[in-house]
């Protein structure tokens, strides 16, 4: 993609993106997640009808009388967007791949989190972690994180959500707002999942397309695995082979929503044939 054709295309994002976080996404991204962070300020002497829960034991062992913490709201708050660009996230049968959908997700929750002066960071993962953008703040810096979704091309196909995870774990010491985006075809992180939503509010944002649910009867076809570059002869006309899918398919969305539940993550899916503005909005004032 040349550069004429990449500026157009990240200005054609920001102008639909940007439109709905000033209109709609802006106030209730600010009144579900701000405040949720508190700050260690200053202790001070006990007062009757405090929490002892925010004794201070040390200050309070030092001066020989009952001294508590005090907290203030964090102002400034942390995104984080973590999003899968294995080969499985360049599928889609309607208008659009599951990528640009993720891209268009992705633009949103930037303008609105920057409308709120907050930073906001990138992390693109295959069964690596691919690239990484510190977190910052600004149109500019939104505006970056925009072309490299549209433009990243992956040195793996394949997809490792729990790696990615803990890379999350080890760059992101202060607690942030994490949105995780991916069609979540992988098993094997809910361990990690837990440990990193007890430190960071994390929501899972899964993308799909109605017909990876099940195969149709086509008889004899030849298919493409995305993440592995292999062809594949598939007869399609095998109720057993179909099965066999659909099986696998339904165990990988069981294990994605039995991890967020009990990690206690939030979870939003998005089909592509659906409007993603009315499953986050929906989902935003659920939480707020």
């Amino acid at each position: 993609m040349d550069t004429k054709e990449l500026l157009k295309k990240v200005r054609k994002i920001e102008i639909k993106t940007r439109r709905l976080s000033d209109h709609i996404f802006g106030g209730e991204y600010h009144s579900t997640f701000k405040g949720r962070g508190m700050t260690f300020s200053e202790v001070r002497q006990y007062q009757f009808g405090d929490d002892v829960r925010t004794i201070d034991w040390n200050v309070t062992a030092r001066y020989s009388e009952p001294y508590v913490k005090v907290f203030e709201e964090e102002r400034e708050l942390t995104m984080m967007l973590m999003v899968d660009i294995s080969g499985s996230e360049f599928f889609g049968t309607d208008e659009q791949f599951k990528n640009e959908m993720v891209t268009e997700i992705a633009a949103t929750l930037a303008f609105s989190a920057t409308q709120n002066n907050d930073k906001i960071g990138l992390i693109l993962f295959s069964d690596v972690v691919e690239l990484y953008i510190p977190p910052k703040k600004g149109r500019s810096h939104v505006l970056r994180i925009i072309r490299e979704l549209i433009e990243f091309h992956p040195n793996s196909r394949r997809t490792n959500i729990a790696e990615a995870l803990k890379f999350l774990s080890n760059v992101m010491k202060k607690k942030a707002i994490v949105f995780l985006l991916s069609d979540f075809m992988d098993d094997d992180y809910q361990h990690t999942l837990k440990i990193v939503s007890g430190k960071h509010d994390v929501t899972g944002i899964r993308i799909y397309d109605k017909r990876e649910e099940s195969i149709p009867n086509l008889g004899v076809v030849q298919m493409l695995d995305e993440e592995t570059g292999e062809l594949l002869l598939v007869n399609t006309s095998s109720k057993r082979t179909r099965m066999n899918y659909e099986k696998f398919y339904r165990e990988r969305i069981d294990y994605y929503n039995d991890s967020f539940k009990k990690s206690g993550a939030g979870v939003i899916d998005c089909r592509l044939d659906e409007s993603y503005v009315k499953k986050l909005l929906g989902y935003f004032k659920r939480r707020g």
